[in-house]
């Protein structure tokens, strides 16, 4: 089914793999369509609490691919091949977050970017719109938009502000200068940084760990009020909090996390599926 990604599920994580390493994984238009298709399967498999987004090869992912920008140039409009994928992931009452790319953010799971090497253009705000970012120390990142004359695209001018801030979101805006892992990781574009030969590793283990030990629903429901409370007022922010945390007393989830704390024992959450 897919040609330009790979995807697999190893219980409790789905792994997504962009797959044209001879050119740094570049993204097409139906790279961009096998992922939202593969991200729906995973999100409707009960075995996975987690989704992995890496890169085969040396690259994360170079941003847009070159023939699709040399025919836009040429005035050909982009050079892509009707794509036959449909699918529809995510919490559908996230509508402002269900962009062309920023749909990540309305999964219902945690999605977790591994960086295990160069990311640029249209490629960064991708990353950003996934929940964590652990990175190799051989990742890099450009955003590249200023030096092809063009504008902040795809979320990013809201993305990056909220992720690093406005002083940085906007030296890395104009400049598109290259940031290191170090310095990824030092302004907070990354949540983490590790040995490139432990980042697959490092990145499961964290997925399996929430698996362990975190309720999928809770981690669903948190994960919609930090995306959506970025545009919400705190009292209204409050309010809400409020509301789900009363709802969460009723849920099954709450008696299976008290009971085997008091019982010193792993909780058994239900995972999310269907």
């Amino acid at each position: 089914m897919y040609e330009q990604i790979v995807y697999e599920v190893a219980d409790p994580v789905a792994t997504v793999t962009l797959d044209r390493p001879a050119v740094l994984n570049a993204w097409t238009t139906r790279m961009g369509a096998e992922v939202k298709h593969a991200l729906a399967a995973a999100e409707r498999d009960a075995r996975v609490v987690a989704v992995i987004i890496t890169g085969a090869g040396r690259g994360f992912c170079a941003g847009a691919d070159l023939k699709d920008l040399k025919a836009i140039t040429e005035g050909g409009g982009q050079a892509a091949a009707p794509v036959e994928l449909d699918a529809d992931p995510g919490d559908p009452t996230m509508t402002e977050l269900r962009g062309t790319y920023t749909w990540m953010a309305s999964l219902r799971k945690p999605v977790i970017a591994a960086v295990n090497g160069p990311v640029a253009g249209m490629a960064v705000p991708i990353v950003l719109a996934c929940d964590l970012r652990f990175a190799s120390d051989r990742a890099s990142f450009t955003t590249a938009f200023s030096r092809r004359g063009l504008i902040a695209e795809w979320g990013i001018s809201w993305l990056l502000e909220r992720v690093v801030g406005t002083a940085h979101a906007l030296d890395l805006l104009f400049s598109a200068r290259k940031v290191d892992a170090a310095e990824a990781e030092r302004i907070g574009l990354v949540n983490r940084v590790v040995p490139h030969d432990e980042l697959q590793s490092f990145a499961r283990g964290y997925a399996e760990d929430l698996a362990a030990n975190c309720s999928p629903a809770s981690m669903a429901i948190m994960k919609r009020q930090v995306w959506q409370h970025w545009t919400t007022p705190l009292d209204a922010a409050e309010r809400e909090a409020i509301q789900l945390m009363l709802e969460s007393f009723t849920r099954p989830d709450f008696r299976e996390g008290v009971t085997s704390f008091l019982e010193k024992r792993p909780p058994r959450f239900t995972r999310i599926g269907g």
